[in-house]
């Protein structure tokens, strides 16, 4: 009950962090499921190409042993060749396809949950000898969904069984009357018509199981609000973390720039490493500072005054002095005014000659 209680505390979705720790102690979404698909698929297909021939090879060699048997000696020799003949085509028949099952299995276990090497699953925990935790595991949500996931597969296997042989009732009651090889000519068709039903019923399975199994996983880490404050405040002290932020600010506060300078009245510059953007109009106390930048973010504030017809105006002594001195958004301080002011008056007269 307790545990049902705090599960049902965890309203917010899991953090990306959470997420990569889960996957760190190897806690990843698991579906069987797709490994038996792939398993059965591998196989069926397998079946079908070294099935075919391994069972032609013996039907053959068996119609020629039963049309020759008067001939074939049954001595320690003769019967060592039938076995060792027939031991060949039963493993072209059955051996091959299930080595193809066995690999597609532990290869789609692989691309589904990628190698991941940790030792965190083999450390003891006293909750995984815990009666309690015991008869959860046993009679809890997750027993439940697989006891109805197994319930519901030999159902709909039962039925395809059904499906398929009841037509065929005629032919099976016959079926004991026929010569072997006859015998087995008939139950390979119907057992590859059987694998076809079988394979899509899987299919069907495999495709719920995993929606299913990443919809559980993703509820079983979901995270209180005390957790997600938790996380945030240990984030908080991270230096990787301090310094992502750092890079979304100055990447906030460039573009912000960007947007400005198309706005400013000039644009002062070094006149290749510093460039600022001031904006001045009448009424305003003072030039106001709205963008600056040295090297590639001055070639690039450039650029854009460039394209919207903004002024440039080389000073290299009150580029360096605004750039070290002035904040964004900030007004010209007062040491400046006399310099600001003769490029301001600058620009105004060549937009009075209509430059």
């Amino acid at each position: 009950m307790a545990e049902d209680t705090d599960q049902e505390d965890k309203t917010e979705d899991p953090s990306d962090r959470r997420i990569e720790q889960a996957i760190e102690r190897g806690d990843v979404p698991k579906s069987m499921e797709v490994a038996t698909f792939f398993a059965l698929g591998a196989g069926t297909l397998a079946l079908m190409i070294s099935g075919s021939v391994g069972l032609g090879d013996f039907i053959g060699g068996m119609r020629a042993f039963m049309g020759n048997a008067h001939q074939v000696s049954i001595d320690s020799n003769g019967l060592m060749g039938i076995a060792q003949f027939s031991a060949s085509k039963f493993f072209i028949i059955v051996g091959i396809p299930f080595l193809f099952a066995v690999v597609a299995g532990i290869v789609s276990g692989l691309v589904m949950h990628r190698p991941l090497w940790t030792f965190e699953p083999m450390i003891p925990k006293l909750n995984r000898i815990s009666p309690m935790s015991g008869f959860k595991r046993i009679f809890g949500k997750e027993a439940f969904v697989q006891f109805g996931k197994s319930l519901a597969k030999f159902t709909i296997v039962t039925v395809i069984i059904l499906a398929v042989l009841w037509p065929e009732r005629a032919r099976l009651d016959q079926l004991v009357r026929l010569d072997p090889i006859k015998m087995l000519d008939v139950s390979w068709v119907l057992s590859l018509k059987l694998l076809g039903g079988v394979l899509a019923v899987f299919a069907f399975v495999a495709a719920a199981d995993v929606l299913y199994q990443r919809f559980s996983w993703r509820q079983k880490l979901k995270m209180t609000r005390e957790e997600m404050k938790q996380e945030f405040k240990e984030m908080e002290g991270s230096p990787e973390i301090k310094a992502r932020i750092r890079k979304l600010r100055m990447e906030m506060l460039r573009q912000r720039m960007m947007a400005q300078v198309p706005k400013s009245s000039v644009v002062i510059t070094n006149p290749t490493h510093y460039s600022v953007a001031l904006r001045y109009e009448a009424g305003m106390n003072a030039p106001v500072l709205l963008a600056k930048g040295i090297d590639s973010l001055a070639m690039r504030i450039r650029e854009v005054a460039t394209k919207h017809e903004i002024p440039l105006v080389e000073n290299v002594a009150l580029a360096r002095a605004l750039h070290a001195n002035v904040e964004i958004d900030q007004e010209i301080p007062e040491e400046h005014y006399k310099a600001v002011a003769e490029v301001i008056g600058y620009v105004m007269r060549l937009r009075r000659q209509g430059f």
